[in-house]
C-alpha cells in the first residue's frame, strides 16, 4: 500500500502582509498572561488551553516575520523526500545524511524504505543552524580590523 504524503495533508498558513503589525503585537504576549476564547456560531464560548495559546503565539511570531507556518505533530514520520523538502536540501543529500547517521532513520517493516521522525529532522536543522551561526561569528571576528595580527 502506498504511503500518502504527510506534508500534502499538513495545514499550511501563508502570512498576510496587512496583518504583520497585529501578528507582531500578538507574538510579544506571554502565554501565561493571555486568555484566548473561541466563540462558536451558536454563541458558546470555549477557553483555549495554554498549550494551544503557546502554539498560536509562536505561529504569530513566524507569520509576522513573513514566514509561512505548517502545523505537524512532532511525532510524524516523514519520507526522505519529505525531510529533504522541509530542510531545503536534495533527496540524495538527505539520503547520505541518513546513511551517515547524521539524521536518525528506520526502515519500514519488511521494506528497504526508510522513514525519519520530524523531531529528528528539526533537531538536525537546529544543529546545522548553530554551526552556521558559529562559522559566521568566527568569520566576523577574523574580519575585525581591531585584531592584533
Amino acid at each position: 500500500m502506498a504511503r500518502s504524503s504527510v506534508l500534502a495533508h499538513a495545514e499550511k498558513v501563508e502570512p498576510n502582509p496587512s496583518h504583520r503589525g497585529a501578528l507582531a503585537a500578538t507574538a510579544r504576549m506571554a502565554p501565561d498572561e493571555v486568555e484566548v476564547v473561541v466563540r462558536t456560531a451558536d454563541g458558546r464560548e470555549l477557553a483555549i488551553p495554554v498549550e494551544l495559546v503557546r502554539v498560536l503565539l509562536a505561529s504569530a511570531g513566524e507569520l509576522a516575520r513573513g514566514h509561512a507556518v505548517t502545523v505537524l505533530a512532532s511525532e510524524v514520520q516523514l519520507s526522505p523526500t519529505e525531510a529533504a523538502e522541509l530542510l531545503g536540501l536534495s533527496r540524495p543529500f538527505v539520503a547520505r545524511l541518513l546513511d551517515a547517521g547524521d539524521i536518525p532513520s528506520m526502515n519500514l517493516p519488511g521494506s528497504s524504505h526508510r522513514v525519519v521522525g520530524l523531531a529528528d529532522v528539526l533537531a538536525f536543522q537546529q544543529r546545522r543552524e548553530r554551526r552556521r551561526e558559529g562559522r559566521r561569528q568566527i568569520a566576523d571576528a577574523l574580519d575585525d580590523p581591531g585584531l592584533p595580527y
